[in-house]
């Protein structure tokens, strides 16, 4: 049995899906393109059931990929059930796409989400009458909450073994056979649907004028906020103190994390070296062992979890969105496309969904900047390298310049993108959600999801790669690798030793640092660079080459010819901006 998650974007639907499938899921793809959703099974009712948590849409009738395979998933998939999420404080403009899945003849279950919102707001819905104009069961859900979850699936359930069709009490046309699966992308619905886009929008609001009623509604401490966090002037002021207190804690807890466990593992590798002879092949494979093991716990753990749990606080609170409506104020100002802010926030997880999320953009030029543009976000790898680095020795202001910088850099980037590729640049639609009070549970899930990445995919490679370097030293491969870098590393002005760090950091960022550390001896990096090649190297290494999974996302998104063409964008950038920061220090020093 297999029941399927729809719903407008921003609805709750993928908290709903996370609730049961603890983010144990798999990712497909549909067949032939990079436009993913998400696959998992539960036990329900003494039986598996597998639930699909399909792409957010509004409306089957659009254009855009997710959007066109949405209703290609529909035509080609058994389908026993979907269920419908919406969400409660946007009650009308959800009920479009729900009376236009009332037409498929499947059995449907509307859940309103976010009733806690609803209530806040005043909003007071009148479940039974809704169920019955829309002749669908409707329940009450709060999916961040849990409250709900159970009865709903249990419900589905049972409206799937009993084939349920919908019993709309409203003048709607017969349903319309299966919708056919060799349709043409963006071909309009058979000439049997007869309610249009503008009689569905009449139709939902008359049903939201017979089931919704306004109560009292108070000026809350959430509005309050948004009037600040969203104010012209007050909301960037709001917006560099958020960030500069997300930086100082993180800066504060890796600091307070490393400096002991640098020391444990120094000491470590001294006894090893006191107990080995500190000479011949096995010493240096140990000792590069541990010091790769060293890395993940002492340098990149440290900085990597206090900031994913920064990040998915202020996600999960709902101040993203409210930082993508700033950024892209201030940056369509200046020609940036607005569109691409979500792939930036994106993209400070990691650059590969950023990339992906590309793909809800109408044509080729919008992904091809906006995915030029994802890529020069510092991902969570990188920020081992700005806050291992630069935080560290030079503190957190130097770190939160660096991003500033990188913000600057994008902006001009996307400018100069635009006037190459000129095209009219739309504004950006985006719905705010409500402030909301984040979930132990679902943050700590999150941290999880990334760290267990890191420890699985990640920490074997730092490993192996500490081990791969001990041996090109032992063999003397590493100065002839650092002598084909030499152009690059000398116009910078950095030791030799630091070319081989810049090409294992193409596996992985955080490569960069750990190698930076072993090809230079020692991770004591004051007494081997100075405050100018720290700012240098770093600032390169935040804007060049993306990871190789990431160089896979851009194949998958915009091909080979593309991909190529935005890599060398990167490593252009990096270079100019590397060596700005150099003659800058020189200059001021």
């Amino acid at each position: 049995m297999r029941i399927a998650l729809i719903g407008p974007p921003n609805c709750g639907k993928s908290t709903l899906f996370n609730q049961v499938a603890g983010y144990k899921a798999e990712t497909g793809n549909f067949h032939g393109t990079t436009v993913t959703y998400l696959e998992s099974r539960l036990r329900l009712g003494g039986q598996i059931v597998e639930i699909v948590d399909l792409p957010g849409l509004y409306t089957l009738e659009a254009g855009s990929p997710a959007e066109q395979e949405v209703r290609r998933y529909l035509a080609s998939h058994s389908v026993d059930v979907i269920v419908n999420v919406l969400d409660a404080t946007r009650l009308a403009s959800g009920l479009e796409l729900t009376l236009e899945l009332l037409l498929l003849g499947l059995p449907l279950v509307v859940a309103l989400n976010m009733m806690d919102e609803a209530a806040a707001q005043g909003l007071e819905i009148d479940l039974p009458a809704l169920s019955r104009l829309l002749g669908v069961p409707v329940l009450s859900l709060v999916a961040s909450k849990g409250r709900g979850v159970r009865e709903l699936f249990l419900t589905a359930l049972r409206v799937a073994q009993e084939r349920e069709s919908p019993q709309p009490a409203l003048p709607f046309a017969a349903p319309a056979p299966a919708i056919s699966a060799a349709a043409p992308a963006g071909a309009p619905f058979p000439s049997t649907w007869e309610n249009t886009l503008e009689q569905r929008f009449r139709q939902a609001r008359a049903i939201v004028a017979q089931v919704l009623r306004q109560g009292e509604r108070r000026v809350t401490l959430r509005d309050r906020l948004d009037n600040l966090l969203l104010h012209p002037l007050y909301g960037y002021l709001f917006l560099f103190l958020i960030l500069a207190a997300f930086f100082q804690a993180t800066y504060a807890t890796g600091k307070l994390l490393e400096l002991p466990l640098l020391a444990f593992f120094e000491s470590l590798s001294l006894g090893l070296r006191a107990w080995m002879g500190g000479e011949g092949l096995l010493f240096h494979l140990v000792d590069s062992l541990v010091q790769g093991i060293a890395a993940g716990a002492a340098i990149v753990l440290p900085y990597l979890v206090p900031f994913l749990i920064g990040l998915s606080l202020l996600e999960d609170i709902g101040y993203l969105p409210r930082v993508a409506f700033l950024m892209d104020g201030l940056l369509h100002r200046i020609g940036l496309h607005g569109k691409a802010i979500i792939p930036f926030i994106l993209g400070y997880g990691c650059n590969v969904p950023a990339v992906m999320a590309t793909r809800v953009l109408e044509n080729e030029r919008d992904r091809l900047v906006a995915s030029a543009l994802a890529v020069l976000v510092p991902c969570a790898a990188r920020v081992t390298v700005i806050f291992g680095l630069v935080a560290f020795y030079l503190g957190p202001l130097a770190a939160l310049g660096l991003y500033l910088l990188n913000l600057l850099i994008i902006a001009l980037t996307g400018r100069l993108l635009l006037r190459l590729l000129p095209e009219p640049t739309p504004g950006l639609i985006l719905e705010m959600p409500p402030f909301r009070i984040p979930t132990l549970r679902v943050i700590s899930q999150k941290v999880w999801f990334r760290v267990k990445e890191f420890i699985v995919e990640a920490w074997p490679l730092l490993i192996v790669g500490s081990l791969v370097l001990s041996l090109l030293q032992v063999l003397g491969i590493e100065r002839g690798l650092n002598l084909l870098l030499r152009p690059l590393t000398w116009s910078l002005g950095l030791p030799q030793a630091t070319g081989v760090p810049l090409i294992f950091g193409i596996l992985r960022k955080e490569l960069t640092l750990v190698m930076l550390g072993q090809a230079l001896g020692s991770t004591q990096f004051e007494r081997l660079l100075s405050p100018g090649q720290m700012l240098t190297f770093t600032a390169f290494v935040m804007f060049y080459l993306p990871c190789l999974a990431t160089l896979g996302a851009l194949k998958r998104e915009l091909g080979t010819r593309r991909m190529l063409q935005v890599s060398a964008l990167t490593v252009l950038i990096a270079w100019i901006v590397a060596w700005g920061i150099r003659w800058m220090g020189i200059f001021l020093s």
